[in-house]
């Protein structure tokens, strides 16, 4: 793979025999390496890789990119290298709307997915006003901590905090300025998955995600906040086998 591909795109578990490959966009604050385990779990069957955003972990001296479409224009250069086997895509949060971006971009290139999960997120149609990127670095933490995504240890420790802050507060920036004017659909297929409690998206936002594809649009509702996925794991990870399995035997024909 390219060496500028090498920055942006993390493959912790190679599966070069796998027929077909899961991209997965962090969310707001996250890094690659919240995938390592759906990596370790999908793999030999599913070949995965993660996206690592500027300015967090090894590339924490990197420029931060605070929107969501230019961070979907620059990543999408950077997946040419992986097109060689047909992709499904899962964003969480704004991941979630990243994913979904960068699927648009794809198309227009003349590559269309599999599907596309979009997990823990409104559809972007659906415009909350939001300002937490505007908080002092108190109220970013109490919104870190009131989601429950990030390790207690990472909030104790000051350090680490002044080295994440940056990150995280130009993330949600980009999370809460997205607002496309235009509702352009994809050509997949998308399943969306939320959790009940989740303050971050309402099961009526979650819904309007049909409105942002040509294709089948399937909800899944878990026990759960924002953060569901680290306690359902096993459940989320059979959605992804199932679809990719059924989807990519449809693809084969």
């Amino acid at each position: 793979m390219a060496t500028n591909s090498e920055r942006w795109i993390r493959r912790y578990h190679p599966a070069p025999d796998a027929s077909t490959r899961l991209v997965c966009f962090p969310h707001a604050g996250g890094s690659a390496t919240f995938y390592h385990p759906v990596s370790r779990a999908l793999s030999p069957e599913i070949d995965v890789v993660a996206v690592q955003y500027p300015g967090r972990q090894e590339r924490r001296t990197e420029p931060l990119v605070d929107s969501v479409e230019k961070l979907a224009d620059l990543i999408v250069p950077e997946l040419e290298p992986w097109l060689d086997r047909p992709l499904t895509f899962f964003g969480h949060s704004m991941g979630a709307s990243l994913a979904y971006e960068v699927a648009l971009r794809l198309e227009d290139k003349g590559t269309t997915l599999l599907g596309l999960f979009a997990s823990g997120r409104r559809a972007p149609s659906r415009w909350r006003d939001e300002r937490v990127h505007q908080s002092d670095d108190e109220g970013l933490l109490t919104e870190l901590r009131s989601l429950s995504g990030t390790d207690p240890a990472v909030l104790g420790d000051e350090d680490v905090l002044r080295m994440i802050l940056p990150a995280v507060r130009s993330d949600y920036r980009a999370a809460e300025t997205y607002h496309p004017q235009t509702g352009p659909r994809v050509g997949c297929p998308v399943v969306v998955l939320i959790g009940n409690d989740d303050p971050k998206v309402s099961e009526d936002e979650a819904r309007s995600w049909a409105e942002h594809t040509t294709e089948d649009t399937t909800f899944r509702f878990f026990d759960g906040g924002h953060f569901y996925l680290n306690s359902q794991a096993p459940q989320v990870l059979r959605e992804i086998r199932q679809f990719v399995a059924e989807r990519g035997a449809m693809a084969a024909k």
